[in-house]
């Protein structure tokens, strides 16, 4: 296998989430700040890698497969440290909610494609819109502070809320479009 400029940034991305976990702790005034830079490096860096795959066309299997799996990764472990650091039924309750659909979609997938039906869950425009919400809510809520008198936190949980009624809504079109697969006998 070849190791490819758009799954460099992919491996680096994964490299950003123990870096992201030391500073996150971090005793310092200025950790807030300096996590959310490395949450929207992170980002940037998933924007990049796919467009470069794209124009330069550098697409690859293990490229494919390893993008998800960084985005994942980075998600889950921001989302359980800002559980752990803001522990509240109303940051835990969408956590949970986007955590079981990523598990139970990834599952699906994962399963479809063994039956040579993943095209009927691929990713769609709401899927999408969930990502945008969700990420944008975990860089506000890893922000934290106000800024120039605006609540960052609290908006960044509105939108979290936002993410997770979405999460919940794409997972009933993947569910809906797996259905005859999952319903068929033998």
């Amino acid at each position: 296998m070849r190791l490819t400029l758009p799954t460099a940034i992919t491996l680096c991305r994964i490299a950003l989430i123990p870096l992201f976990v030391i500073v996150f702790y971090l005793p310092f005034r200025w950790v807030n700040e300096a996590a959310f830079a490395i949450f929207a490096l992170a980002g940037f860096s998933d924007w990049v890698d796919g467009y470069l795959a794209r124009t330069m066309q550098q697409e690859s299997p293990f490229g494919a497969f390893l993008d998800p799996v960084a985005d994942k990764l980075m998600v889950v472990v921001v989302i359980v440290l800002l559980v752990q650091a803001n522990p509240s039924i109303y940051v835990a309750l969408p956590s949970l909610i986007i955590i079981a659909r990523e598990i139970s979609v990834s599952a699906l997938r994962e399963w479809m494609a063994q039956l040579g039906s993943s095209a009927s869950v691929k990713v769609s425009f709401i899927g999408k819109a969930k990502t945008m919400a969700q990420m944008t809510a975990l860089g506000l809520m890893i922000y934290h502070e106000p800024l120039m008198g605006l609540p960052v936190y609290d908006t960044g949980l509105a939108i979290y809320y936002l993410a997770a009624i979405l999460t919940i809504y794409s997972m009933v079109i993947y569910l809906r479009a797996a259905w005859p697969t999952l319903t068929r006998d033998g």
